[in-house]
């Protein structure tokens, strides 16, 4: 067996709240690791369709946002996977234990993340998670394909300004989170033949000098550098790793949708904690998404509630 991931982000472009990168994992067939995992799993999983459907719909996270007007198809096939997997998360604390074990204890330094949790589906629709769960995995078995799992990592707000302070950068400060997860995935699986796919990072075409610096137990072999992806042949005596990035990826392959599923259900979990958080402070603050032009309409309604509590907004306000 091979293992197949895909990576993707959520919240690169915010000015409140955390940007997530993750990761999800599949085994299949060593001859079929080039497999399209939507034609794999047509009877049980599926993309956007117009129609209704009862297979699970897996796409970009946009797309699915957008699909039902509210947050219960990103719910649906985050949960349901995971539970393809046999993990079920009762609550978001839970669920950051599960997929993020690294971020619990960074919850504490953040009074809008610290003592918040909230039980599992969190938004209305979400349906029988352990029934699709159950037809998936049977589909899965059926064309021996197996879901790993989900690794996520959140970079908190600090964090993040510090990594754009001493990158200078986003996008470079995006691609070594991004290695950081590709390294996460391989430290963790001893698969000998893996490949990784990943939505490509701000446009950037050449990895060979990252992946090199990231990974200099491995030999390096371009295999493709084009303004469509660029892909890389790394190989040790242990095992030959092939990485992709791919433009507009999550159209392309079904790990990398995952994966944006994942990021954008982690995120907006986080900001539910935020938004609860300030407005218990202040019921008539409107929440936010913590996009650009509604977070600067939220930072001007709250400026007397962080002042007054004396918020640090280093933690609060991310740099770019």
């Amino acid at each position: 067996m091979a293992l197949v991931a895909g990576i993707d982000e959520a919240g690169f472009g915010p000015t409140l709240g955390p940007l997530v990168v993750s990761g999800v994992m599949f085994r299949v067939e060593d001859a079929l690791i080039h497999r399209c995992l939507w034609e794999a799993l047509k009877q049980t999983c599926c993309r956007i369709t117009k129609r209704k459907t009862r297979r699970l719909i897996i796409a970009d996270s946009k797309q699915l946002y957008h699909a039902g007007g509210t947050l219960a198809p990103l719910e649906r096939a985050a949960l349901v996977m995971l539970a393809v997997a046999e993990f079920r998360p009762r609550t978001w604390r839970e669920l950051v234990a599960l997929v993020a074990p690294d971020a619990v204890s960074k919850l504490a330094e953040y009074s809008w993340y610290a003592n918040h949790d909230a039980e599992l589906p969190a938004f209305e629709g979400v349906g029988d998670v352990a029934t699709r769960a159950n037809a998936i995995r049977k589909n899965a078995r059926e064309q021996n394909v197996e879901f790993v799992g989900a690794v996520c990592r959140p970079v908190m707000e600090e964090e993040y300004n510090g990594l754009v302070s001493r990158t200078d950068n986003k996008s470079v400060a995006l691609q070594g989170v991004t290695l950081s997860v590709i390294d996460r995935i391989l430290r963790g699986t001893t698969d000998r033949r893996v490949r990784i796919c990943a939505d490509r990072l701000g446009g950037w075409v050449h990895y060979r000098e990252a992946l090199q610096t990231a990974f200099p137990e491995y030999a390096l072999q371009i295999l493709d550098e084009t303004a469509e992806r660029s892909a890389y042949r790394l190989e040790s005596t242990a095992r030959v790793v092939r990485i992709e990035f791919v433009a507009k990826g999550e159209d392309h392959h079904l790990p990398i949708a995952l994966a944006s599923v994942y990021s954008k259900y982690l995120r907006e979990l986080y900001m539910r904690s935020f938004n609860a958080y300030w407005s218990s402070l202040d019921s008539n603050l409107r929440p936010t998404a913590g996009y650009h032009a509604d977070a600067r309409r939220w930072l001007e309604d709250a400026a007397s509630l962080i002042e007054r509590h004396n918020v640090d907004r280093r933690k609060l306000v991310r740099a770019r």
